[in-house]
């Protein structure tokens, strides 16, 4: 990571889907800009086996989004450790694509539970922690499939695009009383992950073509993308998307 600022000095950070791709560069991101604490959630933390250790300031916690007990557990945990919550960043999030007439009911199911259901369980339980000294900023993960659609992804674009339709209403709800609680959603494209790598090199090209910038994302892309929009240098921002996609949709 380069050029790294001092941005979340002091803040604690909630993130979900921590533990690899996206929510790990996420994480350690807001780690290396000065967070207080760096709460890493995810329903299998093993894989953040070989990086947690590199950060005092990184907590991992086994997490699953859907759970609103576990969710509850968590806040408290927050309340007694740190006595609020300054960022939260809604990442998890699943696939499971099919054309429309081969979608099962369990595949809608399972997509809408996790990635919007999901964000908005975790933002009730931990809306709480930043309503106690009403401020913070909560960054929730669309994708430009919310936005714009795609083939073979209907559950996928509909809780993305339920994200965003989620976060506009927050961003006039809670304010109410002169808090200054944010929150706005970053929209990726085509970003070099795990899940991205496991694609035909085929396809893949094909996908690369149709970058004007001529090439993926990187995670550390996204990752300053949160860092900006969890910040204070972001403070008069609100409601929006960011699109993160080398111009892809424009």
């Amino acid at each position: 990571m380069t050029g790294i600022t001092q941005d979340m000095q002091g803040n604690v950070c909630v993130v979900t889907g921590a533990a690899r791709g996206l929510g790990r560069c996420i994480s350690e991101t807001l780690a290396q800009a000065g967070a207080a604490q760096v709460y890493a959630c995810d329903i299998d933390m093993a894989p953040a086996e070989s990086w947690l250790g590199g950060y005092d300031n990184v907590s991992a916690i086994t997490l699953n989004v859907c759970d609103s007990n576990a969710l509850s557990r968590l806040s408290a945990r927050l309340l007694e450790e740190q006595g609020r919550l300054d960022v939260l960043v809604n990442n998890a999030g699943i696939t499971r694509d099919a054309l429309l007439g081969k979608m099962t009911e369990a595949d809608w199911d399972s997509v809408l539970d996790v990635n919007l259901k999901g964000v908005f369980l975790m933002t009730r339980a931990m809306l709480p922690l930043m309503q106690i000294h009403q401020s913070g900023s909560i960054v929730s993960i669309s994708s430009i499939v919310g936005t714009d659609g795609n083939i073979g992804q209907s559950n996928y674009a509909a809780s993305k695009g339920g994200i965003i339709s989620m976060t506009r209403g927050w961003a006039k709800e809670l304010v109410r009383g002169g808090a200054q609680i944010r929150a706005n959603c970053i929209a990726p494209g085509f970003i070099n992950t795990e899940m991205t790598q496991a694609v035909p090199q085929k396809v893949l090209d094909k996908m690369t073509a149709r970058i004007p910038l001529g090439h993926l994302g990187e995670p550390t892309d996204i990752a300053e993308g949160v860092l900006f929009l969890a910040s204070q240098r972001a403070r008069y921002i609100t409601g929006q998307v960011l699109k993160i996609d080398g111009g892809l949709v424009l």
